[in-house]
């Protein structure tokens, strides 16, 4: 078992099939099979479950991905480490759909400019979907709101935002969550640590929502309010990147329920040179 054979099978993963990972590795389809072959030969258990035409990952092909990921990764944090390298190489990131919209713009761009070498591979998710996204190292690291030191993962402080409550012009004023008592809602789906805010302050006017539009974008989100199909929480610095903020009334929350923050967070023991540098950057930003 080799380091060739282990970016031989992860490529055939990635890419779903020895055809398309072939391509994609610049080698004939029948070493890349030879290869896939020998591994199996040498564990003992098949990885792939083979129907038709399509490779599926075997459960002992499940438990052997997690490992060679883990390889795949620390072989190439000795290379950079014994070179005395810039970062370089891919460090794939999520983060919530609003920080990728408000916060993280100039900061890729300044960190892309300092490390042309490292391929950002940025995905949006809610912050329980991204921790479990970095637990299970889909994501070297991830922008998510709230601490996460409960579950053993690592992280800095990013940024501080403030949640308001966007309704259409035509809203009679909002005071209380008394006064959306019969709004719907429109938020991300279940999972969304805004969401869970959201909620907890409905709560202190015994308001329980019957109505509620789930979307996946701020966007659309703060669209829909214009429109006038309801109301929405949302980080404040959002509204500085949509069209139509003079379509909508925004309201303060009570302290306790508009401030948050969200940090960079990832695996103990586990910071590339890139990851580190994009933690060096997040905290310069706040100097």
């Amino acid at each position: 078992m080799d380091f060739d054979s282990l970016t031989i099978f992860k490529t055939v993963v990635d890419e779903g099939g020895i055809i398309a990972a072939a391509r994609k590795l610049h080698r004939v389809q029948s070493g890349v099979t030879t290869r896939i072959k020998h591994l199996e030969a040498t564990l003992g258990v098949p990885l792939f479950l083979r129907d038709k035409r399509r490779l599926i990952l075997s459960p002992a092909g499940e438990i052997f991905l997690g490992y060679v990921e883990q390889l795949l990764r620390l072989a190439e944090q000795a290379r950079q480490a014994v070179r005395g390298d810039t970062p370089r190489g891919a460090l794939r990131l999520g983060t919530l759909e609003s920080t990728a919209a408000s916060r993280l713009p100039p900061l890729l761009a300044h960190y892309h400019q300092q490390y042309p070498a490292v391929r950002v591979a940025l995905a949006t998710d809610t912050t329980d979907a991204l921790v479990a996204g970095v637990m299970s190292r889909k994501f070297d690291a991830a922008f998510v709101v709230g601490q996460v030191e409960a579950v053993g993962l690592e992280g800095v402080r990013a940024f501080d935002e403030e949640l308001v409550i966007v309704a259409p012009r035509s809203h009679p004023a909002i005071g209380d969550a008394h006064d959306v008592r019969t709004d719907t809602l429109i938020c991300f789906p279940s999972g969304c640590a805004y969401r869970r805010r959201l909620h907890a302050w409905l709560a202190t006017g015994s308001v329980i929502p019957e109505k509620i539009l789930e979307l996946s974008s701020y966007h659309a989100i703060v669209a829909c309010v214009a429109s006038g199909t309801g109301i929405a929480l949302v980080p404040r610095s959002v509204l500085e990147t949509v069209r139509t903020h003079d379509s909508i009334a925004v309201y303060p929350l009570p302290e306790e329920y508009a401030c948050l923050t969200t940090y960079l967070v990832w695996r103990p023991g586990e910071r590339s040179l890139a990851l580190q540098a994009l933690q060096h950057a997040v905290t310069a930003d706040q100097q």
